[in-house]
């Protein structure tokens, strides 16, 4: 990967950072040639501070690091794109984002997602989830089973509202189950992708 560093007069350049999940715009930084050097070296985002003219790595006081998942150029090559799973907080100020929104997908299942990973971790005996977490992957793979059933009966029959009704209790399991398996949305939807030659 070639970056033009010199291109300003500063040797930097800016640097979109976004979430790879999510895809929300989470801060801008800048990098010169040592902060890519390090970032690329640790997988951890790492800018060059203009304020304290110093490297700083993102989440060194924090905890709240940005882990890599991918790094793109522009067409010129003198600005960068990292996608990136931030681990906690970006912003100073607490916030999810620099962009005072909230880092959550547009897209509901994803929304649906960390919803449910948030019920497998912190545990309430008013949640559905939860209950669900607390009764093992066993039963959790059953209730799949059992509603992927009734949606092949509703299949049958001509009640759209029944039949899109059974699909979402099986949609909403089947994210239950992935989360008890450890495996994500994004993983299974990868997978498809690799397969678009396959099913075009």
């Amino acid at each position: 990967m070639k970056i033009d560093f010199e291109k300003s007069p500063d040797g930097l350049v800016p640097v979109v950072v976004q979430d790879a999940g999510t895809q929300k715009v989470l801060m801008l930084g800048y990098m010169n040639r040592a902060a890519f050097e390090q970032t690329e070296r640790t997988g951890i985002v790492t800018f060059f501070s203009r304020s304290r003219q110093k490297l700083w790595t993102k989440g060194e006081t924090s905890g709240n690091f940005l882990r890599i998942q991918e790094i793109l150029t522009d067409c010129d090559n003198d600005t960068i794109l990292i996608k990136a799973n931030p681990l906690g907080a970006v912003c100073h100020t607490g916030a999810d984002t620099c962009f005072e929104e909230k880092n959550e997908s547009e897209n509901f299942l994803f929304a649906l997602e960390k919803v449910i990973e948030e019920r497998k971790q912190n545990r309430s005996d008013d949640s559905y989830t939860s209950i669900l977490f607390g009764k093992g992957l066993n039963k959790i793979a059953q209730k799949v089973g059992e509603e992927a059933f009734e949606l092949v009966i509703e299949a049958k029959d001509d009640n759209d509202n029944l039949f899109k009704n059974e699909a979402a209790d099986l949609l909403f399991h089947y994210l239950v189950l992935l989360a008890a398996k450890n495996v994500t949305l994004k993983d299974v939807t990868d997978i498809l992708a690799s397969r678009k030659k396959v099913v075009s």
